[in-house]
């Protein structure tokens, strides 16, 4: 069986910058490209506001091929890493956990990875190998979060940036809180806001039936998008998490409301692509932040959950060890099935000749037909018996030089 190699590139060493340069403006556009890219057999990409990641299988050397996509589509080399087969399940079965997450145990990763999935499976860019791993990833996130603790309590991004601003002022009592988006990663943050004692929570969408919706939720207000300005001068925190392709607060729009900004305004844009303009922290009174500075908060809750990714852990490693084996069983399985096929063909073909010439010796009756395909049949499990045995093991061991003179031996295929 072909093996599976991967490329990353994440938080831990790449910036928001760096992220929103090489992120997909069309991520099945992207699956199709990589798809049609020489060798590549299998893809899935995975793209969230903190990672962009692509998963191939190849019948050549799969981490050559990523090598020579990341150059072709002009990807800055030092923000990438490649992982080769046995890396690339484990970093899978952990970013399905929510261990690789930069709030550790969140649980929109798990949604995400399985969209990742269907939509290769969806667009026929996935087969056996890699579907088998994203199922069984999706598997092991579902039973770490089961089994241990590690996404209770505040695990996103959203409950982060609310983290971030209680920090920063101090307290979010009695605080005016105006949040820009009404989307997944917006609810998040009603989410975490709903259990603080708020003075006023208004939401703003391009949307206006899901900022009511949202702001509904929250005992809130919502306005019209294109009146959120006026609301600036009067809150305490915005929060931003659009999924607009622009700038949404700009440092024109901040011009405007520069002179009734007479208190700390805290602004923490958790879009991706980001949603505020840099030049934007220049206004007086403006503290800007992005997902970058959440870094602080990640720390603090990788502490807080030390425990519970320690659980989870041996269980990726428990569940890694189960799939590994089985994995080299299904390897060793087609090249048995392969071996089965070859001798077989050789079986049919030798035992119609000897039909053929028992009924020019003098007739054959069906009887006497049967007894000569039992005993062709037996013969040839009886010898592929312990050879089919040998293969296993040596699958298991890693014997991989044994695999291929078997292979060699018989002239047949198995990769």
């Amino acid at each position: 069986m072909a093996e599976i190699a991967s490329m990353q590139i994440t938080h831990e060493w790449a910036t928001i910058d760096d992220l929103e340069k090489v992120r997909y403006d069309d991520v099945e556009a992207a699956l199709k490209e990589l798809y049609s890219f020489g060798g590549v057999d299998e893809c899935v990409v995975l793209q969230t506001c903190n990672r962009v990641e692509a998963y191939i299988t190849s019948s050549g050397d799969g981490e050559q091929m990523l090598r020579g996509y990341v150059d072709y589509k002009n990807i800055p080399l030092h923000i990438v890493k490649y992982l080769g087969h046995e890396e690339s399940l484990q970093h899978l079965f952990r970013l399905a956990s929510g261990l690789e997450s930069m709030i550790i145990g969140e649980d929109q990763i798990l949604g995400q990875v399985k969209e990742a999935f269907n939509s290769a499976k969806s667009l026929g860019t996935t087969g056996k190998i890699l579907g088998m791993t994203f199922r069984k990833a999706i598997n092991v996130g579902k039973r770490v979060r089961t089994e241990t603790g590690v996404n209770k309590g505040s695990v996103s991004i959203g409950s982060a940036a609310v983290d971030l601003a209680e920090q920063i002022l101090g307290t979010l009592k009695d605080k005016n809180v105006l949040i820009i988006g009404a989307g997944e990663m917006a609810t998040l943050v009603a989410k975490a806001l709903s259990e603080r004692d708020i003075s006023a929570i208004v939401v703003s969408s391009r949307t206006h039936e899901h900022a009511l919706e949202l702001a509904r939720e929250l005992s809130g207000k919502a306005i019209h998008f294109e009146n959120f300005v006026d609301y600036i001068p009067v809150s305490d925190v915005i929060i931003s998490a659009t999924s607009a392709p622009h700038f949404v607060i700009t440092k024109e729009m901040m011009e405007k409301v520069a002179d009734k900004l007479d208190k700390k305004i805290v602004i923490i844009d958790i879009a991706s692509p980001r949603d505020v303009e840099d030049s934007v922290a220049k206004t007086p009174n403006v503290e800007l932040h992005n997902i970058d500075s959440l870094k602080s908060i990640r720390d603090a809750n990788l502490e807080k959950r030390k425990t519970e990714a320690l659980k989870a852990k041996k269980i990726i490693e428990e569940e890694l060890k189960l799939f590994k084996k089985q994995y080299k069983q299904k390897r060793a399985d087609k090249v048995i099935s392969s071996l089965y096929s070859h001798i077989e063909s050789i079986r049919v073909q030798e035992r119609q000749k000897a039909l053929n010439r028992l009924k020019a010796a003098g007739g054959l009756n069906e009887q006497q037909a049967k007894i000569i395909d039992d005993l062709t049949n037996s013969l040839v499990n009886k010898m592929l018996a312990q050879p089919t045995k040998s293969l296993r093991e040596g699958s298991e061991e890693e014997d991989d030089d044994f695999l291929h003179s078997i292979m060699k031996l018989f002239k047949i295929g198995g990769d």
